[in-house]
């Protein structure tokens, strides 16, 4: 069984593949090509922006919005703890203070209480100046946009939506990634949108902002690669890339509706017996991963390994007890739920292609372990439950 089975995706589109890579390959235009282009138009398209701007990789996403709006010494830039390393890192890369803030325990998105707790700190400290939000979507789900677009309208803060794990999923009509003032996303391969190496992308309507970051990612280009306007960096996606992910972003879509079916069988088939991840609020999650909840997570995890069934715990560690990051500010409040969740928190096989029988053989092994180790809850079938009352 596999944790995310890209190579199920694969037989399915494997003709078109190897049509378009053996095309790049012929045309011998690996960087920059026409399909780099095709791709971002096609992209744009399908989130609802204006302009896509392609890049090297989900890093490079983050970091050029930041160098785009002059970011760096002296300023501050609000994060989630619990999130990949990447979200804090490009702000420390581009000389500026990650801000860690505390997640909500439902969505697992920023806390927008803890958030305004740690903007009013930096204010009233005054040795940084507040500047910018990176909320993530963490595990697909979109962050909580209208209440931090109301904070950062009040603050005068550019959001910079981390997009990376939600390509495919939407709120309130708009899809993930045309969310904030930037959008950016990964296409590392186990993503939902993935390629066959690194790629990212950013997201805008604003003109200027995306010619700036067409620029920063060129080498600070301006009308040519030979006339630099500023200090840029070398992030372009490979043309070999953007042809895989033409014909992915083909049938991502058709890949969301089944990864909504897969879980809502986990959510009906754990949910009284765990803490089962599920839609809420009326959005789509992409479900770039699949989450769990349970005290007895480390037992679990040991029992599902000796069965064949992958799983991983997404994250071991908030970035605010990494040693990289542990100096830096983090809210007032504290960061309770980011701490707690790396001990409860278990992450399932998760992608279209996984099969009712490889689900039912996870839900029901999972619940014959919280089952024979728990002295109310008894040991069932995996047929299909009613949700529990309370929002999970």
């Amino acid at each position: 069984m596999q944790f995310i089975d890209l190579g199920a995706q694969r037989e399915r589109i494997r003709d078109r593949l190897k049509a378009a890579i053996d095309n790049v390959v012929e045309e011998g235009r690996y960087i920059l090509g026409p399909q780099v282009t095709e791709f971002e138009n096609k992209l744009a398209a399908y989130i609802g922006t204006k302009h896509v701007v392609a890049c090297a990789n989900g890093t490079d996403a983050l970091l050029l919005p930041l160098f785009a709006a002059g970011i760096g010494p002296g300023d501050a830039v609000f994060v989630p703890s619990f999130t990949f390393a990447a979200t804090a890192e490009v702000v420390a890369l581009a000389k500026a203070e990650p801000v860690f803030v505390d997640v909500d325990a439902e969505t697992y998105n920023i806390d927008i209480a803890s958030l305004e707790a740690a903007i009013a700190m930096i204010k009233k400290e005054g040795r940084l100046k507040p500047k910018a939000i990176i909320p993530v979507d963490l595990f697909g789900l979109a962050a909580d946009y209208e209440a931090i677009m109301a904070i950062a309208k009040r603050e005068g803060l550019l959001v910079i939506e981390d997009a990376a794990q939600s390509i495919g999923g939407s709120a309130d009509g708009t899809m993930c990634g045309a969310f904030g003032h930037v959008g950016s996303t990964s296409f590392y391969p186990a993503k939902p949108l993935g390629c066959y190496g690194d790629g990212g992308a950013m997201f805008t309507n604003d003109d200027a902002l995306a010619d700036q970051l067409r620029s920063f990612a060129f080498h600070g280009k301006g009308e040519t690669q030979y006339d630099n306007v500023r200090v840029g960096i070398n992030s372009r996606l490979d043309t070999i890339q953007a042809a895989i992910l033409i014909e992915k972003l083909a049938i991502l879509e058709d890949e969301m509706v089944a990864r909504q079916v897969v879980a809502k069988r986990y959510a009906e088939g754990l949910g009284d017996i765990v803490k089962a991840s599920r839609n809420l609020g009326g959005g789509r999650s992409a479900w770039a991963q699949y989450a769990i909840e349970t005290p007895k997570r480390d037992g679990l995890r040991a029992h599902l390994g000796e069965k064949g069934i992958p799983s991983v715990i997404y994250y071991v560690k908030p970035l605010h007890e990494q040693v990289a990051y542990r100096d830096y500010p983090r809210t007032p409040t504290g960061l309770a739920v980011s701490e707690e969740l790396p001990k409860r928190i278990l992450c399932l096989p998760m992608h279209p292609y996984l099969s009712e029988a490889d689900q039912d053989r996870i839900i029901e092994t999972i619940r014959n372990y919280i089952g024979s180790n728990s002295a109310h809850v008894a040991a069932a079938s995996v047929t299909p439950r009613p949700p529990p009352s309370r929002s999970q």
